[in-house]
């Protein structure tokens, strides 16, 4: 088998034959040379990289894949970075958190172990943590980085790394860059010092839940609402992750006392055995908490991911149906909610803003600039719009902020998306809704009625492995060497090609600078408002396609007719575009 395996693949692979790497894992790289030669080259064609969520991978032996030797050669590349840029630091701090992966204590573990043995002072959480605590965790314990083991809401055989700052955002240019090149640097797992100083490492919990549920309540917009309303039943579901920690103390801490639970789901289990992918954006995750909301006649139903900075959201229609809500109908809610609060009380003074990602809905920008609040677009990660705020601090304020794939913030006291937050405010807004006698639905269709009817789409096509690889980057060029003319029968009017950070337009064929990073993304806009933007996924193998469509709706238009016209519209968008 081994003389059909590419040579620079064996080179690797008889390096970990070859070092100081333990037994069991050198037994495992020589059965998958002898036995499975494609999986070897999945294992070692690459390093595993910082993406849009950090180092993310399937768990098992090899460069491209989450393991003790990757986790310690990512943590001694973050540590050499660490005293480097901060040499005058008389002691460097890091915060890590985990979630309920498997192996998570493990990688938790061999991080701390290296950042103490490397003399720094390393503050670890005794169990399970949503991710924006840690966010929270660093700013207030004034570390300089911080570090969660998580892979989010990809499926079981996954894990991840991910790293954050000073300022409790996930770590971007230059920073990232940085971190690898000093992993890069590495050339031998014996470089990494593997045997920690305990005395360096503190475990820390409670304390730091009690000032983040603190801080979480003082958001609260209309808390006599919520006391009038407190009996609102809510139904939570963590998907075996973190949210039990702290998503229903903050509901509480609110005012609400409602909160049913789906006792299978508050189970910590890195298997998720009672679902088959631990993504709420997936209909399927929210099936058994839309169940118990119908035996409990509950009116709101909430997931969260497994690290807790996703949230899903159900709500029950007229007819007694729950319907679930994409991303970007909770995103619009929650801006217009949190927005039109801050301008009823005198908030808005001309100095706010929002942030949103490029793939969201620009109806998000259409409320926020209807009160008078600035709005920001960013690179898809919410590590771009904590940069934003970043930016902004102390010039302007910043209000809330999210994305289509279910992540939102409120407030900056956390620095990347927060479903503890978001399902407070998420609660706060039904029971606002349900004061003025109607839903979150109703809502929805107010804002439909005010701002047009955007509806959104998203096309995702697996690639795996180094091949899957290659075949998306085809894809990419595709559509930026050879773009349509025409989508569904309306003409493209402009083009982003953020690679080059230009946008094109057609009718002149002129190039405008854009003010982004470069990054592998296309958009395409026509003259009826439709918005399709394709980039590669940055943390599982995939191509993403966004699809945004737009109609004007008026009171006497029938609701279902238009969303159906253009779910039919989006469908032939799908089709035109020819992505496989």
């Amino acid at each position: 088998m081994a003389k059909n395996i590419d040579a620079q693949i064996m080179e690797k692979a008889n390096s970990w034959l070859e070092g100081t790497y333990d037994e069991e894992t050198k037994k495992t790289v020589k059965d998958l040379i002898e036995n499975d030669p494609d999986e070897l080259t999945d294992a070692f064609y690459k390093e595993l990289e910082f993406g849009t969520g950090g180092l993310r991978g399937i768990m098992g032996v090899g460069t491209n894949r989450m393991n003790k030797y990757t986790v310690g050669s990512a943590t001694q590349g973050l540590a050499n970075y660490l005293k480097k840029n901060f040499k005058n630091h008389k002691q460097i701090k890091v915060a890590i958190a985990y979630d309920n992966r498997n192996n998570n204590t493990y990688f938790t573990r061999i991080a701390a172990d290296v950042l103490s043995a490397n003399g720094i002072k390393v503050y670890v959480f005794d169990d399970i943590r949503p991710t924006p605590e840690l966010s929270f965790a660093i700013r207030k314990l004034k570390c300089q980085s911080g570090i969660v083991i998580t892979a989010s809401h990809n499926p079981k055989e996954y894990n991840g790394y991910k790293v954050y700052w000073d300022d409790g955002a996930q770590i971007i240019s230059p920073h990232d860059t940085n971190v690898i090149e000093e992993v890069n640097n590495i050339t031998s797992i014996d470089q990494v010092k593997f045997k920690g100083d305990k005395s360096l490492q503190e475990t820390i919990g409670e304390k730091i839940d009690k000032e983040y549920i603190e801080q979480i309540r003082g958001l609260s917009l209309n808390p006599e609402i919520i006391n009038k309303h407190k009996d609102l039943k809510i139904v939570y579901t963590p998907l075996h992750g973190t949210g039990v920690k702290l998503v229903p103390k903050a509901l509480e801490s609110l005012g609400f006392q409602n909160i049913i639970h789906v006792p299978e789901q508050d189970k910590q289990d890195g298997n998720f055995p009672t679902i088959d992918s631990p993504n709420p954006e997936e209909s399927a995750a929210l099936d058994m908490a839309i169940k118990k909301a119908n035996d409990e006649g509950a009116e709101l139903v909430m997931a969260t991911d497994p690290d807790a900075d996703r949230v899903g959201v159900a709500v029950k229609d007229k007819n007694g149906k729950f319907k679930l809500l994409n991303g970007n109908q909770t995103a619009a809610l929650l801006v217009q909610y949190v927005i039109s609060q801050w301008e009823k009380r005198g908030l808005i003074k001309g100095e706010e803003y929002i942030v949103k990602t490029i793939v969201t809905s620009e109806m998000i920008k259409d409320i926020a600039n209807n009160h008078g609040v600035e709005s920001y677009d960013t690179l898809t990660g919410f590590k771009y719009i904590a940069a934003i705020i970043r930016e902004m601090e102390d010039k302007k304020t910043f209000i809330v902020g999210g994305e289509e794939s279910y992540g939102y913030l409120v407030g900056d006291f956390v620095r990347d998306k927060d479903a503890v937050i978001a399902a407070s405010m998420i609660a706060e807004a039904a029971a606002f809704a349900k004061e003025n006698n109607g839903t979150l639905l109703d809502q929805l269709r107010e804002i439909h009625l005010q701002y047009g009817f955007f509806k959104e789409g998203l096309k995702s096509v697996v690639k795996k492995g180094k091949k899957g690889a290659e075949e998306i980057q085809s894809m990419m060029d595709k559509f930026r060497n050879n773009p349509p003319k025409i989508i569904s029968g309306s003409p493209v009017s402009r083009i982003r090609d953020y690679s080059k950070s230009i946008e094109i337009s057609t009718e002149t064929g002129n190039e405008y600078q854009i003010y982004f990073p470069e990054s592998n993304v296309i958009q395409y806009f026509t003259e009826d408002d439709t918005k399709i933007t394709i980039r590669p996924s940055g943390t599982e193998p995939k191509i993403k396609i966004y699809i945004g469509v737009k109609q004007d709706i008026y009171e006497n238009d029938d609701y279902q007719q238009i969303n159906d016209m253009l779910d039919v519209r989006i469908n032939t968008i799908i089709k035109e575009l020819d992505l496989y």
